[in-house]
């Protein structure tokens, strides 16, 4: 039985494609394995907060001064445990204005934390959240994939980065672009992406695991 742990981050709920490509997902991965655990946060409905200067201040280390570190740490603790005990994790990511959505960008900022997600060494920074798979779902009004507008993209290379330097590489990026370039090509890009999606989750995941 796999744990899935699934984020959604788009303002628009039921007309948001990213969060009909994350159902998408959720119904492969359940069709797979019908026993799947699966715990959704929606960053939108239940935002993570923004970082303040008591929360940044907790989430370095030390022991909490005040009752909003404590509250600091006491969420990024359960958010690191979401994480940690997922096999699976899929997000899903809209594109807002070239990057992703603030209330992502949250969740990130309590899940990556010195000493418990990654640590420094000699080396260098070393990720602590091994043996995960990751399937990120990225909605795009334009088309950002390669072209004049590629350098644009602060959304996939950030989640990239984000994702790896905790350790997470094995990641699948699924995009649904040029939504905004009429009905016809929305159409065929949301088609690609729930193509893309199965194939996923039965080739890549199950066949692997």
């Amino acid at each position: 039985m796999s744990k899935v742990l699934v984020l959604t981050s788009s303002v628009l709920g039921e007309a948001s494609v990213s969060n009909q490509l994350v159902a998408e997902a959720v119904a492969q991965l359940r069709l797979q394995d019908p026993g799947a655990e699966i715990v959704t946060r929606d960053l939108v409905g239940s935002p993570v907060p923004h970082l303040t200067p008591n929360s940044a201040a907790a989430l370095r280390g030390g022991e909490p001064a005040n009752a909003e570190q404590a509250a600091a740490i006491k969420l990024s603790d359960e958010l690191i445990g979401e994480l940690k005990a997922a096999d699976i994790i899929v997000i899903g990511a809209p594109m807002y204005n070239f990057g992703i959505a603030s209330s992502l960008k949250a969740w990130f900022d309590y899940a990556l934390r010195a000493g418990v997600t990654f640590r420094y060494s000699e080396a260098g920074p070393e990720g602590l959240v091994l043996g995960k798979r990751a399937i990120i779902i990225e909605t795009r009004g334009g088309f950002y994939s390669e072209g004049a507008m590629q350098s644009f993209d602060s959304q996939e290379p950030h989640l990239r980065n984000l994702l790896g330097f905790i350790g997470i590489t094995d990641v699948t990026f699924v995009r649904a672009e040029k939504l905004a370039f009429g009905p016809q090509a929305r159409e065929q890009a949301i088609k690609a992406a729930r193509v893309h999606i199965g194939q996923t989750v039965q080739d890549q995941l199950f066949q692997a695991a």
